[in-house]
């Protein structure tokens, strides 16, 4: 059955979005481990002559910096992280445009940050410029950019950049490569700990099963790669974690075989405008909801009026995408807000009428319309 529903997601894949983690893609010396890249090539050139359009997301850079620079350990400030980042950038790229020019293609470079996601014409060229760079030889290869991403627009780690960049992609299947096996239904260093291979549904159990350490080059873990399993799927797409080291790993994908843990999507997917509101950066503020509105917005496709929030929290403008929590503090819902912070303060609990009298007859009636509503 599991071979079944590998191949059926396959066939249903028309873009792959290949991630692939520093620690895959170094030598125990922290350099650019090149034949690796070799072999990804021959194997993405694969993919491509199936008809399938491929995006390769790629960490390395400030690895392959480290291993440029002689230094012996990951820098720990930032300015020294950027230099890193600087250098190995200019040999990740023209390691990947030489491994894939021996097969008739070429590299394309695309370097992004939170920015390019929270902002919607930013969003928009950026699929367009992916859509474009399908129609020639071309692979893009994408990373943070790392030589000027700061706390307040970086993305965490390219696990989560990975299934943000699935968003503006048609019909995508997410693989992400890692130097583990798939998720273990134990300690992944205990005997007896075996490869979990399906997922079907979500659960938060899952996490339990997720290390809590950091890789030890890169900057996730585990619980980062769940973390963009659960956006992957719950806007509607398949994923697969797997091991990267595996020198043949993509071809054991493409032939169907049971490798990694594949992550199936637990709704249909989503339009595009949607996953935009609800799966790319992190919103701007909260608005706690009484149990009225959270049921409407949550359970009856309803919009959000002032009166069902209890209070707001954060500092946003008009248009910015908010986060709506239930009485429990759990997140239920994102969307874009028809109002800034100071006002909903103001309005926060009122009728329709008495917004009205506070701000005028033209004001919109909703906070949140369903339209701009995403049920998380």
């Amino acid at each position: 059955m599991s071979a079944a529903i590998r191949r059926s997601v396959l066939d249903a894949a028309r873009t792959v979005v290949i991630k692939i983690g520093t620690n895959a893609l170094s030598k125990a010396d922290d350099t650019l481990d090149t034949d690796r890249i070799a072999g990804i090539a021959e194997q993405v050139v694969r993919w491509r002559k199936t008809g399938r359009r491929v995006v390769v997301v790629s960490s390395g850079a400030i690895g392959a910096g480290i291993g440029l620079l002689g230094l012996e350990e990951r820098p720990k400030d930032l300015p020294h992280l950027q230099a890193a980042a600087s250098v190995g950038q200019a040999h990740l790229i023209g390691a990947y445009d030489e491994a894939l020019q021996k097969h008739g293609l070429h590299a394309s470079q695309i370097l992004l940050t939170a920015n390019d996601f929270r902002r919607r014409t930013r969003y928009l060229n950026m699929k367009n410029t992916l859509n474009a760079l399908f129609e020639y030889d071309v692979i893009p290869i994408i990373n943070e950019n790392d030589t000027v991403s700061i706390d307040e627009i970086k993305f965490g780690d390219n696990d989560r950049l990975a299934a943000m960049v699935t968003n503006l992609v048609e019909r995508p299947l997410l693989i992400i490569l890692s130097v583990i096996n798939g998720l273990y239904d134990g300690p992944p260093d205990e005997p007896g700990s075996q490869v979990i291979p399906l997922v079907e549904r979500w659960d938060e159990a899952l996490r339990r099963l997720a290390a809590s350490t950091k890789s030890s080059r890169g900057t996730g873990g585990m619980a980062t790669k769940l973390e963009s399993m659960r956006m992957a799927t719950t806007a509607g797409e398949n994923a697969i974690i797997a091991n990267g080291t595996d020198p043949r790993i993509l071809d054991k994908i493409l032939d169907g075989q049971e490798v990694g843990t594949l992550f199936l999507a637990s709704r249909a997917p989503l339009p595009a405008w949607k996953r935009w509101i609800g799966y790319t950066v992190n919103p701007s503020g909260q608005l706690h909801l009484d149990e009225g509105a959270t049921k409407a917005v949550q359970q009856n496709g309803k919009s959000l009026l002032a009166i069902g929030i209890r209070s707001v929290a954060g500092n946003f403008s008009k248009g910015d995408r908010v986060s709506l929590l239930n009485p429990e503090g759990q997140e239920v819902a994102r969307g874009l807000t028809h109002y800034d912070s100071p006002t909903l303060q103001q309005i926060a609990g009122k009728k329709i009428a008495e917004v009205q009298a506070l701000l005028g007859e033209s004001v919109e009636p909703e906070v949140i319309h369903r339209d701009n509503l995403v049920v998380m």
